[in-house]
């Protein structure tokens, strides 16, 4: 089944029909697990967990990264093949150009033009696809920085995907959802990305989203967990409670990180367990089986 383009509409996103959609899914580590990305692992978390969208990670800065010694060929074939399985699963897919470490968007402004030419023009058709431009941007602030780095960026895409979502970073590792109050991008179809950790995000940065909801920004929660910030750490179901209740309550989108077996809290799958996919319970860890009760008990929207 063809899936439908989803369209902004005021603060929320939309169907064809104008009924507000909240799209569920699972982000991958970066594209270092190319053996978790597969039709099974897709399947199981679009049938046992309530997903509807994957998040393919493709990191721009670290070793083996996309804009410094990786293999670009490789990187763009494990992305596409993704993107390729999703479709099969009749499920959303977002390719997203995960800077991270090289915290401004600018650094590798270049690379961003040329990738997203390519892909844009390789997925025009695709319903289904949702282009996140800058994943966690760092001293940048949205107006001088992020701003101007989507507006040379959106139109690239626009040439092919005219009518494709487009989630664009905020800055602070995309935590200042709210500095884009009065400076929302000139593009109809944008929403903009909140991450959060329930363990060491909290009331405040809630209040944050608040204020940015009631200021009427389009918000995407395009990466989260349970754990804290650094992917690790303790488990807060408390504050994760919270914050799926705050996306339930104003139908926000939320992606999980993330699907790898590495060996931190954040992690859907435990060190030991390496099979692609059928998985048991035994192999989940802490946080992701309480998410994947929270997600599979979640209404339907």
């Amino acid at each position: 089944m063809k899936l439908e383009r989803l369209k902004v509409k005021g603060a929320k996103l939309t169907d064809t029909a104008g009924n507000t959609v909240q799209l569920r899914g699972i982000s991958t580590l970066g594209l270092r697990y190319p053996g978790f990305i597969n039709e099974g692992a897709f399947k199981t978390f679009r049938d046992e967990w309530g997903a509807d969208t994957i998040r393919l990670a493709l990191y721009t800065d670290e070793p083996g990264g996309y804009c410094t010694d990786g293999d670009k060929e490789e990187l763009k074939r494990i992305l596409l093949d993704g993107v390729r399985i999703a479709t099969e699963l009749s499920m959303y897919v977002i390719v997203d150009w995960h800077i991270l470490y090289d915290k401004s968007p600018m650094v590798y402004k270049d690379e961003a033009i040329r990738f997203f030419d390519e892909m844009a023009k390789r997925l025009a058709d695709h319903t289904n696809v949702i282009y996140e431009i800058c994943n966690e941007p760092q001293e940048s602030p949205f107006g001088t920085v992020i701003r101007p780095y989507a507006e040379e960026i959106i139109p690239v895409i626009r040439k092919y995907s005219p009518d494709s979502l487009i989630i664009v970073g905020t800055d602070n590792w995309s935590q200042d959802v709210d500095d884009v109050i009065g400076q929302r991008i000139d593009d109809d179809n944008v929403m903009y990305a909140l991450h959060f950790y329930a363990a060491t995000h909290k009331d405040k940065l809630r209040r944050k989203a608040i204020k940015a909801l009631e200021a009427g920004i389009p918000i995407f929660i395009s990466e989260c967990n349970i754990c804290d910030a650094s992917g690790d750490g303790i488990v807060d179901t408390e504050s994760g409670r919270e914050w799926f209740d705050l996306a339930d309550d104003h139908d926000l989108s939320y992606m999980i990180w993330n699907l790898s077996n590495k060996d931190e809290s954040s992690s859907i799958l435990k060190p030991h367990v390496t099979k692609p996919s059928g998985w048991s319970v035994e192999d989940y860890t802490e946080s992701a089986l309480w998410i994947k009760n929270r997600m599979a008990g979640s209404r339907k929207k």
